[in-house]
């Protein structure tokens, strides 16, 4: 599989970040966790690259994901 550039922007509570934390690790993906609780930079970069302040918002590449959408992950993810 082709690497990708994966960033979740997550907060501690969030079980849906959790899970898609996991299955990520499950597919052998490394991504960059951004904790938008704690980190005003991380919360500013996740309103310029979805418009909102939900989580989880995974981006792959350029891509951007909504909430925990495996479907989409999964396409992205396996894309050439």
């Amino acid at each position: 599989m082709e690497m990708r550039k994966v960033k979740v922007f997550t907060t501690p509570a969030c079980a849906f970040c959790v899970m898609a934390k996991e299955w990520l690790r499950l597919k052998g993906v490394e991504y960059e966790e951004k904790d938008v609780a704690d980190d005003m930079d991380a919360r500013q970069e996740l309103v310029e690259v979805s418009g909102q302040m939900g989580v989880p918002v995974i981006t792959v590449d350029d891509e951007v994901v909504v909430g925990f959408n495996q479907t989409q992950l999964e396409a992205l993810l396996t894309e050439n």
